[in-house]
């Protein structure tokens, strides 16, 4: 019997297999897609079974297959009776290969025990437990949420598998992250506790040499006036002039660096009472400048009592400084209690309402581009011949009002006078 075929007949059993597998391949995604509730099947025997699909309607089937999560089907005996496309990629395998295999067979060894527990749970209740599938050996974080459905072949039970490996590496790199930030906010309260004994430090040991520099130049000008030429004199006015802006630079420096402490003491206090008693220590400076500071009312609310008179002491201080030549200073400070604006966090304590207090004068200004980097450390807009200082002050001011939970800003023209605005917590938390 000559088995052979022709090449005809290859070519045209050849076209049959293929037509065989598309209409294959188009039942299962019609099955997959919902437009398919029922199928006849022919069995061994060639009688025809009818199998229906009532349970998955469209709706779900479509759903189930466009969900980001898999999801799969399983019978009493844990095997697989559906799995959607995303289940297959997770594990890395076609879905022909799925179907009808025990779902246990892609659960990481580890997790086994785990897995029987949740498949026993999940047919008395719905339950979820974190896992590791197994994808070519390697583990795949995931979420299992089980539920029961009833079939019609009867309860089965749903598995809603969701891959965890992206959250499971964002909450690595943020258990990375949060630990390096504990270290470097030890290393910076490390390092600030060595900045502030440095400060101390420092500002201690160079106040003796600075302050026999001022003494004996002192005594070497009150004693030799008449002897020194024009020159020598000059010379020695600049040293104690330079002496004593250093003097002034260091305490400023360590005012400064006290400052960075945590530790703080707030209590109500009266800020009328805490201006009266910086006019009163000025009293001989404002006399000498012929300065008229006008206090209007000022509430009382909870701050620091020597840090705020510190603020106010470096704002009038230098209201009076840079008042215009052959023009008496006017300071004009008023206070008031106002709704919380948006740039400030509205506490239970505060009630939505927070203090601003303004300090004007008539003086020599700046100009408006300067508004912010006049808080800057060491920010001069002057000559420090013209006008004294360290260019610390301003700093002070603002570091101050930060650690009251306030804001500071400035508006100035030249030539037009200067205006500062405060506004603080009525309450600190």
């Amino acid at each position: 019997m000559n088995t052979s075929k022709t090449y005809e007949q290859l070519l045209k059993e050849n076209e049959e297999l293929l037509w065989q597998l598309e209409e294959a391949t188009d039942t299962i995604n019609a099955i997959r897609s919902g437009q398919v509730d029922a199928l006849v099947v022919k069995d061994p025997d060639g009688e025809h079974q009818l199998f229906t699909l009532k349970t998955a309607d469209q709706s779900y089937r479509v759903f189930i297959e466009k969900m980001n999560e898999g999801a799969v089907t399983l019978n009493r005996d844990g095997i697989i009776l559906y799995c959607n496309s995303m289940f297959a990629s997770m594990i890395n395998l076609p879905l022909s290969k799925v179907v009808g295999m025990y779902f246990e067979t892609f659960i990481h060894g580890d997790y086994r025990k785990a897995y029987a527990d949740l498949f026993e749970k999940g047919w008395l209740e719905d339950n979820k437990s974190e896992l590791c599938l197994d994808r070519d050996g390697q583990e795949v974080p995931c979420q299992l949420s089980v539920t029961t459905l009833q079939l019609d072949e009867g309860p089965s039970l749903s598995i809603i598998v969701t891959d965890l490996s992206f959250q499971k590496e964002i909450q690595q790199l943020l258990r990375q992250n949060n630990q390096r930030l504990e270290e470097i906010n030890r290393e910076l309260e490390t390092s600030n506790h060595d900045l502030q004994q440095f400060a101390s430090v420092a500002s201690h040991d160079l106040q003796e040499p600075l302050r026999k520099i001022l003494i004996f130049s002192t005594m070497l000008r009150n004693r030799h006036i008449h002897e020194l030429t024009g020159d020598s004199l000059n010379y020695l006015d600049k040293i104690i002039s330079s002496s004593q802006r250093m003097r002034s630079m260091i305490n400023d420096i360590l005012s400064y660096s006290r400052l960075s402490t945590h530790v703080n003491h707030f209590s109500m206090t009266s800020l009328r009472e805490i201006v009266n008693e910086v006019i009163e220590d000025y009293e001989i400076l404002i006399n000498e400048r012929n300065a008229t500071v006008i206090v209007n009312e000022l509430p009382e609310i909870e701050v620091n009592r020597g840090q705020i008179k510190q603020v106010f002491q470096n704002l009038i201080s230098n209201s009076i400084k840079f008042s215009k030549a052959g023009q008496p200073p006017v300071i004009r400070i008023s206070g008031t209690i106002v709704p919380n604006p948006d740039d400030m966090p509205v506490t239970a304590q505060n009630n939505g309402k927070v203090c601003t207090v303004t300090i004007s004068d008539n003086g020599i200004g700046f100009d408006d581009v300067y508004n912010e980097r006049i808080f800057f450390l060491f920010e001069r807009l002057n000559t420090k011949d013209k006008y004294e200082g360290s260019g610390i002050g301003l700093s002070i001011t603002k570091k101050i009002i930060d650690k009251h939970n306030g804001t500071i800003s400035a508006k100035s023209r030249e030539g037009e006078g200067a205006s500062f605005t405060i506004t603080l917590p009525v309450f600190q938390q």
